[in-house]
């Protein structure tokens, strides 16, 4: 069983919803990565979400671009990345780690390359936002020999076709987007998640994650009510961009830990 298949087992019989908060990889700077990731873990965090830094990250809205860049500004690629998660490895053995990124930093590394390389590292899933899953069976094939979880996105606005397909395709658990539009924006619309949620259970026998939009700790524990995990990003980046060198660590240990805490009813 995969570390990511594992830690949702467990969740459930103890009654829990997962916590995956994302980071950039790289931001503000590479070498505060791997502390920011344990410290996340130590704040309650069950699976990281690491971003890959990329020029143009379409689904992104400001906040997560801005980390985007800062990180390239350091020279930060996916390599790196795949080194970072190796760093973390060394004292973390159990925390699954997901990459979150695009699909050109792949293209050019290569499929095996990439997915020996990850593996190697102790990547447990990997999410490539512009990979359709018409067009991902080789990559999935890839991913699958080295005992990767290929992770899909669903939206709102995704028809049942494609719901089935990214069903067939998928492990490790299932991504819905909550609203539409870029991470970070509008609002959460609590009946329409409801309501997409069972639909999303009926094609793919994995756990479900909601991420884009979950800003306080009240949504969070509202999301994690109707799915398996809850994911946050541009608010745990804005605490970081908004931090000092001496108050980082702490200030997002903060944050997440009101995450959990809000997740495990302890508000």
């Amino acid at each position: 069983m995969s570390r990511i298949a594992t830690t949702f087992t467990t969740l459930k019989a103890q009654g829990k919803k997962a916590l995956i908060p994302f980071i950039t990889a790289g931001d503000p700077k590479p070498d505060k990565t791997v502390p920011l990731m344990h410290r996340l873990v130590k704040a309650g965090a069950n699976i990281i979400e690491l971003g890959v830094p990329f020029s143009d990250p379409m689904a992104d809205g400001p906040t997560i671009q801005r980390a985007s860049e800062r990180a390239l500004k350091h020279g930060v690629t996916l390599r790196d990345v795949i080194g970072m998660t190796a760093e973390f490895r060394k004292k973390d053995k159990l925390t699954p780690v997901v990459l979150m990124g695009y699909s050109n930093p792949i293209e050019a590394m290569g499929y095996e390359p990439f997915a020996a390389a990850a593996a190697a590292a102790g990547v447990d899933g990997v999410l490539t936002v512009d990979y359709p899953p018409e067009e991902s069976a080789s990559f999935v094939a890839h991913l699958g020999r080295y005992g990767i979880d290929p992770i899909f996105l669903l939206s709102p606005t995704t028809p049942e076709a494609r719901m089935a397909q990214v069903g067939k395709l998928a492990s490790g658990f299932i991504y819905y987007v909550s609203l539409k539009g870029v991470t970070g924006s509008a609002m959460l619309d609590h009946a329409e998640v409801a309501r997409k949620i069972p639909q999303i259970r009926a094609v793919a026998n994995l756990p479900v994650g909601i991420g884009f939009g979950i800003r306080d700790g009240k949504a969070a524990r509202e999301m994690s009510q109707l799915a398996d995990a809850v994911i946050i990003g541009s608010r745990i980046v804005e605490e970081i961009e908004n931090s000092t060198s001496k108050t980082l660590l702490a200030n997002v240990y903060t944050l997440v830990k009101s995450f959990r805490d809000a997740m495990d009813g302890k508000e």
